[in-house]
């Protein structure tokens, strides 16, 4: 390895992408913006970029079943890691992307890591995209995580894209755009935890360009505590297409939300639709279980855990 792991960093691996050692398979294993270990297999290309810091992902037409991984892990406090990670995903593709960042920070200074991602799907491709963030540690400075996700879909492309982010991450703002074209479809599904005083907000784009294109954003979050979380989906009609955007969050202690659900209209075949819910736990969730023979603390953990999976 260019880079020895310590047990805090096989820790955050194992929480961000289920890696315990090296994975099989294409990888690029990135920590405090230096290369750990990286493997191409024979259909999947991972290079060095030579504009920006970060990597070229060439996938081959025809590529299936196979499962890339690149997570990275920030230790170093005062450090502010931007990455740049490029798809390029060829025709008839079936495959699953593992990313992330967790951060462990004992220090007062902060710790961020901003990854901007793209992913070009070539026709008839299916790609399934799991990013997750966390953050640990004892030290006081913010451990923020900024990501960008750009997505650009040819003919009958499909992505189903899981963001998620459960604990410990200080900040958070993250900007998602698409461009969804003729046939393609696509799924965001974001879940969010934010406790203490936490803050993230969550900015959408999503541009329907082609007839028969679709997207599905879900979105369930919860806020306790001191947190504040903002959501701000987009969803543009400019054919005739079809756009479902569900906001649901449960807010708890002092916490604020707001969700602002947009949709947009370029064509009068365009049938768009959004919802919004904002709400505390229903008590007889609560005696429900209690009767049961939970505490509480334990009736409440169940029921925010069945909400977020």
């Amino acid at each position: 390895m260019a880079v020895d792991l310590s047990p805090i960093d096989e820790n955050l691996l194992a929480e961000i992408a289920n890696i315990h050692g090296l994975p099989k398979g294409a990888f690029n294993i990135r920590k405090d913006g230096q290369l750990v270990e990286r493997h191409s297999s024979a259909n999947i290309e991972i290079a060095t970029k030579t504009d920006n810091p970060g990597i070229d992902i060439h996938i081959a037409p025809g590529t299936k079943g196979e499962t890339v991984f690149i997570p990275v892990i920030v230790t170093q406090s005062g450090l502010k890691d931007v990455v740049y990670n490029t798809f390029y995903v060829g025709e008839d593709c079936d495959i699953t992307i593992i990313a992330g960042c967790g951060i462990h920070n004992e220090s007062h200074q902060a710790s961020e890591h901003d990854g901007i991602h793209s992913f070009h799907l070539g026709k008839n491709s299916h790609v399934k995209y799991v990013e997750k963030h966390y953050g640990e540690g004892a030290g006081t400075g913010e451990r923020i995580l900024n990501p960008v996700t750009n997505v650009y879909m040819d003919e009958n492309s499909t992505c189903e894209m899981e963001l998620i982010q459960l604990r410990g991450v200080s900040s958070t703002v993250r900007d998602t755009n698409a461009e969804v074209g003729a046939g393609a479809k696509l799924v965001l599904t974001e879940k969010l935890l934010t406790h203490d005083a936490q803050t993230a907000t969550s900015n959408m784009k999503v541009e329907l360009k082609g007839d028969d294109s679709s997207v599905q954003v879900i979105s369930r979050s919860v806020a306790q505590d001191d947190s504040v979380q903002v959501f701000n989906p987009l969803v543009i009609g400019e054919a005739a297409c079809r756009g479902h955007v569900q906001c649901d969050a449960i807010i708890m202690g002092n916490a604020k939300v707001k969700a602002i659900p947009g949709i947009e209209a370029a064509s009068e075949d365009a049938l768009l639709v959004h919802e919004a819910a904002i709400g505390k736990i229903a008590g007889d969730q609560i005696t429900k279980l209690m009767t049961l023979g939970l505490t509480k603390e334990e009736a409440e953990e169940e029921i925010l855990e069945d909400f977020l999976n």
